[in-house]
């Protein structure tokens, strides 16, 4: 493992541990040219997925576009870091939960939109208006009244 400071890749592990969320591994790490630690975290690697776009095209998955449209619709809201990363981990279990190697945009847009309407109304608001592409001010308000009947 290389130092992420000064570049040298002997390193050594000084503590392991499970991380939080007992999926992962977490290394305190130190360089045994500058003395600095630093942390890792090892992962099990998955069955690569892929992602069945609108167009059909296919393309490998990606957490952090999740992760982003997340970010961008609770943008200014009340909600942490660490929120959004439980939910963003949710949505992942859910979909390699499925067992496919292959999965439609739409149906990670889906449980994206079911996540945040537990979270934030307005989040979700703000994810469905892109995700659903809302063309005109009625679909909008359709949406909205949905939201306040629950």
């Amino acid at each position: 493992m290389k130092c992420p400071f000064c570049n040298k890749d002997s390193t050594r592990v000084i503590d392991s541990r499970p991380a939080e969320d007992n999926n992962s591994i977490r290394r305190r790490r130190q360089c045994d040219e500058c003395q600095r630690r630093f942390t890792t975290y090892e992962k099990i690697e998955a069955i690569p997925l892929v992602v069945i776009k609108k167009d059909n095209n296919r393309e490998p998955y990606d957490r952090s576009k999740i992760e982003a449209g997340v970010f961008r619709s609770c943008h200014k809201r009340p909600i942490s870091v660490e929120q959004i990363t439980a939910l963003v981990d949710e949505i992942e279990t859910a979909i390699f939960n499925r067992e496919d190697k292959e999965i439609p945009s739409h149906v990670i847009g889906e449980l994206v939109m079911d996540k945040l309407k537990d979270l934030d109304p307005v989040a979700y608001v703000r994810f469905a208006s892109v995700y659903r592409e809302f063309k005109d001010v009625n679909t909008f308000m359709n949406e909205l009244k949905k939201i306040l009947d629950n």
